[in-house]
């Protein structure tokens, strides 16, 4: 299997503008149509920054439209760091799955062992919610534990709980964070500290967000809990972010130490949220004025930009087999991408697909993405839908196709 990426060849198909197409109909090979948008250049103000322009001191950001996932600033995103609590996101992750799934129940409780106890509880002087050696606490008040408190108590309970021990629910972590697409990370434990193999990226912790976000939007809210009361101990949710009223409502903040703070913070405003994953700050005041300065400008500076409109066509992918050489793609609904509203400076989009595609093909299928690229860097990818049906062609149809891909396979 060979990806590849190639403009259309002109004397081949007439239609070049429009069409790519490449690659033997037995192997998954991808075409490519490349497509400037140049006319996308709107009337703004001078006053909005350009993205090039805007800078951070956090040693690695990334800060993305959660509708869309369009990037909209990036810095390092892919350099390894610490999670510290921000790695009790993963643990929440599983623990939300399993809820979903109905492997384990809100109410069903958890024994506080005395290695959670020792381990992550009062003993231990690190962030707790002070539950009680050998108490059974029902999930869901470890699940608020570990969002308002970033207790390791709770942490070190629901892996207990979960999975029998840290090392069997890191197991566990590690393989939803696959599923999830988190390539760069990797947790050794549900508390996030003290272990230099437990790396991540902000480009996975944001990624992290916003599946979290759109996945558990019923469990979402608990981020925001003002504060929260165990043992009698009343504790203030420790996101220092949510009460700076910016619009930050939910995740977590963490720290390797006291120079190198970082968070994974959502924000809304008017309708749009944002998802902001940076590490890096020398304090606390630090990380919020960083953080209020990248959601003031994402929201001031990007805006949608409608591209096509309903059932506009977008592009054709290549048909093996067909009635006809190539099908319609189309977007579902509007196609709009969350773009700079300063400048066009940069960006670039291209149709893609695995193909040709076999007849007969159907209406509606999702083949390919238009994908959205600024400076070569993407920044965002929308889906892609067959508009029409295909219907396989008679002899001289599939004679026609076998050899154009010879051809092409020659060719390339």
């Amino acid at each position: 299997m060979c990806v590849r990426y190639n403009e259309p060849r002109s004397a081949l198909f007439p239609r070049a503008l429009r069409r790519a197409r490449f690659g033997h109909p037995g192997l998954s090979s991808l075409a490519v149509l490349s497509i400037l948008l140049a006319f996308l250049a709107l009337s703004v103000s001078a006053e909005i920054a350009p993205a090039s322009a805007f800078e951070t001191s956090a040693k690695q950001a990334i800060l993305i439209d959660e509708e869309t996932g369009a990037i909209l600033f990036e810095k390092n995103a892919d350099a390894p760091f610490p999670p510290a609590s921000m790695g009790m996101l993963m643990t929440l992750e599983v623990v939300f799955d399993a809820l979903k799934t109905g492997k384990v129940r809100d109410d069903q409780t958890i024994r506080i062992s005395e290695h959670a106890w020792r381990t992550g509880g009062a003993p231990s002087g690190g962030t707790t919610m002070f539950a009680e050696l050998k108490s059974e606490v029902p999930i869901i008040d470890l699940v608020r534990g570990v969002i308002v408190h970033l207790a390791h108590d709770a942490a070190i309970a629901l892996a207990e709980g979960l999975a029998g021990s840290e090392k069997q629910f890191a197991t566990r972590m590690n393989a939803r964070a696959k599923e999830i697409g988190l390539t760069g990370s990797t947790f050794v434990n549900p508390t996030g500290y003290d272990d230099v193999h437990q790396q991540v990226t902000a480009r996975d912790m944001a990624r992290l967000a916003r599946h979290i976000i759109d996945t558990y939007p019923d469990r979402y809210p608990l981020f925001s809990l003002p504060d929260f009361t165990w043992n009698d101990i009343y504790q203030r949710n420790k996101n220092s972010l949510i009460p700076a009223n910016f619009g930050v409502d939910g995740l977590m903040v963490g720290g390797a130490n006291e120079h190198e703070l970082g968070a994974v913070a959502s924000a809304k405003r008017d309708g749009r949220r944002l998802i902001l994953a940076f590490y890096g700050l020398g304090s606390k005041a630090e990380r919020e004025k960083q953080a209020k300065a990248l959601f003031n400008w994402g929201f001031e500076s990007f805006g949608d930009v409608r591209l096509y409109a309903v059932d506009e066509v977008v592009g054709e992918a290549r048909v093996f087999g067909g009635e006809s050489l190539y099908v319609p793609l189309v977007g579902k609904g509007p196609i709009r991408a969350y773009m700079e509203l300063a400048s066009r400076k940069g960006y670039r989009a291209r149709v893609a697909y695995e193909g040709p595609i076999r007849a007969p093909v159907k209406k509606g299928l999702r083949v390919g993405s238009l994908q959205i690229t600024r400076n070569k860097i993407p920044v965002q990818s929308i889906p892609l839908y067959t508009a029409r049906s295909v219907a396989v062609g008679g002899f001289i149809q599939r004679a026609r196709d076998g050899l154009i891909e010879a051809i092409a396979k020659l060719w390339y």
